[in-house]
């Protein structure tokens, strides 16, 4: 499969000539399938993330049998954010929803995902998404979301012209998994499906008596302690001896010409009179248009003192529609154009073009005037109080704050975390208060990219957002500088993996825009920050055995940076490896890197 910038018949030509001599060989038959019927079964196991997640699964058909399609429009009726599933989050009974499909040619896997708060009860989730679920399948789903499931079904298959990875893997599955000519042919058959088609298959295959149920339950996990040793599980690597290899002559004459191709891109850039910034790139690939906007905040800057969370309380409130429109009537409102919206400091939409003018207005409707209604705040408080909780013992938790405590002052911003009390302790105007100083358009930036003029695309984002308005100097974003680290080690006990994972880490007092910004990325894609053709990968993992995997990073930001090196080994090769990463910083400081490397990274 090629997709991209290519001329069909050039490529044809050149793949024929590259391979077109080699010989055909017969392959085996297939052995046939033989599905086995399913024992229903549940299990249980822990996980270290800060959240549970409960899994209901049915085995369905493959895409090539004529019940798939609706199957298809079943799933994407099943994840509505109007359908009962994912009613489930605003009642406070899980966090998320999810229904999905995950076929093979002959057989398939269908289940409902829902994840839930640590110290939920997972039996209880799991009788409400199964009631739902055999409702389903004895009454049926609303015509109206099968219709809306079709809509969204095609404003997905324009969407996917737009991203040339995905246009080359739904044509792959088309033809390799499902059988068919190309993805236009499973959209003909999705168009052709009725709700008694939905129906039908939901009594078929929504079989609840022979489901498998797995939970994934959270466990905290001790208190970071100053060590020298290692924890985790015992494996092994055996790693065959690596030797170099020269390139091919088409593969070395393309790194000797090493050239920036010129961009395409042409954006026009404009500034509203309220202080948005409004970037516009027209493109004709697609009947789309996407909208993207972002807003400078910094919730550890902008949170007062005693509501450290408030950010996070917010960002699920947003999700209940407008002043003028509840979350079902807004939600309603998008299926009728197959658009999708998420509003937030990160806000967006995408729909088809014809629809773009009516998906901005939904869209500002979300993002001006939220309704953040009371009820659904006291249900996401304690929500998130609970996940503040869980979070906080959580290993992954604990080593970023204790990495971060031993990077920077204990005063520092970044240092500031929401704890059940405070959250708990939030209010209605304090949740609308903090919306109201960090929502403001002179901090914020718009991007429209699309089938759509730069005219159309001004005027219409003026129309909607123009009347936005912040009040008072923009509030204080950046983080202060940050003095020079000194050593430490801290270990936090995580027994659910097999292996250590190990983080280095420095401050730098280099930023963004530091001109030592790229040379020093240069430096580090040599050293270990461009995959396995890299120092760290080459001494470490492929010569000396002592990693399973490692890379480097440099996270270079406005006022600070940070160097970091993370490889996972076994505890017995933590120092080992430690002292080997040393070495080849030290390396880097003293001795040129050679051309080919920085050709080769370049």
């Amino acid at each position: 499969m090629i997709a991209g910038d290519v001329d069909p018949p050039t490529a044809l030509a050149e793949v024929k000539r590259l391979f077109g001599s080699i010989a055909p060989k017969k392959l085996p038959a297939k052995p046939r399938v033989r599905l086995r019927p399913v024992h229903p079964t549940s299990f249980a196991l822990d996980t270290d993330r800060p959240s549970g997640t409960l899994m209901i699964a049915l085995r369905t058909p493959g895409p090539r049998d004529a019940d798939f399609a609706a199957l298809e429009v079943l799933s994407d009726v099943l994840s509505s954010r109007r359908f009962d599933l994912y009613g489930l989050v605003p009642e406070g009974k899980a966090l998320g929803t999810e229904f999905a499909l995950d076929p093979l040619p002959e057989a398939g896997l269908a289940y409902a995902v829902l994840s839930f708060t640590a110290g939920a009860d997972p039996k209880a989730l799991e009788h409400d998404a199964r009631a739902i679920l055999a409702r389903v399948a004895r009454e049926g789903v609303p015509p109206e979301l099968v219709e809306a499931a079709k809509l969204q079904e095609r404003s997905a298959a324009q969407f996917q012209r737009n991203n040339i990875a995905e246009l080359a893997s739904v044509w792959s599955e088309a033809l390799a998994l499902y059988g068919l000519a190309s993805p236009d042919e499973d959209l003909e058959r999705i168009e052709r499906v009725t709700a008694a088609d939905v129906n039908r298959v939901a009594r078929r295959y929504l079989d609840l008596d022979h489901a498998v149920t797995g939970v994934m339950l959270p466990r905290g996990s001790g208190r970071p302690i100053v060590t020298h040793g290692g924890f985790g599980g015992q494996e092994s690597i055996s790693l065959g001896e690596a030797h170099p290899t020269a390139l091919p002559s088409w593969a070395q004459k393309a790194l000797e010409r090493l050239e920036v191709p010129p961009s395409t891109l042409h954006p026009v850039v404009s500034t509203l009179p309220n202080g948005l910034t409004l970037i516009v790139q027209s493109e004709d690939v697609s009947d789309t248009v996407s909208v993207y906007g972002h807003i400078r905040n910094r919730p550890e800057t902008e949170e007062l003192k005693g509501e450290e969370g408030v950010a996070q309380v917010l960002e699920p409130l947003l999700t209940h529609g407008s002043e003028r429109l509840d979350r079902v009537a807004f939600q309603q409102a998008l299926d009728a154009i197959g658009a999708r919206e998420h509003a937030g400091t990160d806000f967006s939409v995408q729909a088809l073009a014809e629809h773009f003018e009516r998906a901005v207005e939904l869209l500002a409707d979300n993002e001006l005037h939220p309704a953040l209604p009371q009820a659904a705040m006291e249900i996401i408080r304690g929500q998130v109080a609970q996940g503040v909780a869980a979070r906080n013992a959580s290993p992954g938790f604990l080593t970023q704050r204790s990495l971060r405590a031993a990077l920077y002052p204990l005063d520092d911003p970044s240092l500031r975390m929401a704890t059940p009390e405070t959250v708990r302790a939030l209010t209605p105007a304090a949740v609308r208060s903090y919306y109201t100083r960090v929502f403001r358009p002179d901090l914020a930036t718009i991007v429209v990219i699309g089938k759509v003029t730069s005219a159309a695309a001004r005027a219409a984002i003026e129309k909607y957002f123009g009347t936005w308005t912040a009040s008072g100097p923009p509030p204080g974003i950046d983080l202060p500088r940050a003095p020079p680290n000194g050593p430490g080690t801290v270990t936090v006990p995580d027994q659910s993996r097999v292996q250590d994972r190990v983080v280095l880490a420095q401050t730098l007092a280099l930023t963004r825009s530091d001109p030592d910004y790229y040379p020093l990325q240069l430096g580090n894609a040599v050293l270990g920050g461009s995959f396995y053709a890299t120092r760290l990968s080459i001494d470490l993992r492929k010569n000396s055995g002592l990693v399973y995997s490692v890379q480097s990073l440099l996270q270079a930001g406005r006022t600070r940076s940070v160097y970091l090196v993370e490889y996972a080994s076994d505890p017995q090769n933590v120092a080992k490896a430690a002292d080997m990463v040393a070495r080849e910083v030290t390396a880097m400081q003293e001795s040129p890197v050679g051309a080919d490397e920085l050709t080769r990274v370049k």
